[in-house]
């Protein structure tokens, strides 16, 4: 006899088979979850970790910054100490120089003439005066020019002076530091 089955196994098959179906697309969509939520965890702690070593990094550049500018300002300072020690030094080797101009300009000043204003700008002195003569004049802008400090004697102005006697001049003239007397200062600023 032949067997015959006529139960309806293709409807039992395909519910078995949905069954199936659907039992592995929820373990693959909650495998897909578990998978998803470990990668967050591990992705927000590794960004957490990355934010406190960008806290930490910027901390230090903060302190390191401080440090760089109290340093400039030490510079600075140290800058200005320097170039008020050099000035103060520079003062100090002028001294006797300042000395011998001075000493040099009694030297050369001949009998009626008197200075009134000695100006120095550099190598060059300007010198207003007054002298009884214009004589006395040329006599002293031949010791200036014979001294061993003072060269290229130059008179710019003569004046008539009567309160101060008939022939009496008020004068100007200019005349160089020679090289000496440069060199001497410069000796004496090392």
């Amino acid at each position: 006899m032949a067997r015959i089955n006529l139960l309806p196994w293709r409807e039992a098959r395909r519910e078995q088979l949905k069954q199936e179906f659907l039992g592995n697309l929820g373990s693959v969509v909650i495998g897909a979850g578990l998978l998803i939520g470990i990668a967050y965890f591990f992705m927000s702690s590794a960004i957490e970790a990355q934010h406190s070593r960008n806290a930490y990094m910027q901390k230090n550049i903060d302190s390191l910054n401080e440090e760089v500018q109290e340093i400039d300002a030490l510079k600075s300072r140290r800058e200005q100490l320097i170039d008020r020690m050099n000035i103060i030094q520079g003062l100090q080797g002028n001294r006797p120089v300042i000395v011998r101009i001075f000493d040099q300009f009694v030297r050369t000043l001949p009998d009626g003439v008197y200075y009134q204003r000695l100006l120095r700008e550099q190598q060059r002195l300007t010198i207003d005066g007054t002298a009884e003569s214009n004589n006395r004049v040329s006599n002293l802008m031949r010791r200036l020019d014979g001294s061993d400090w003072f060269s290229d004697p130059n008179l710019t102005a003569v004046v008539a002076n009567p309160a101060f006697g008939e022939q009496a001049n008020n004068f100007s003239l200019a005349v160089t530091l020679s090289t000496s007397a440069t060199s001497s200062i410069a000796d004496a600023e090392e």
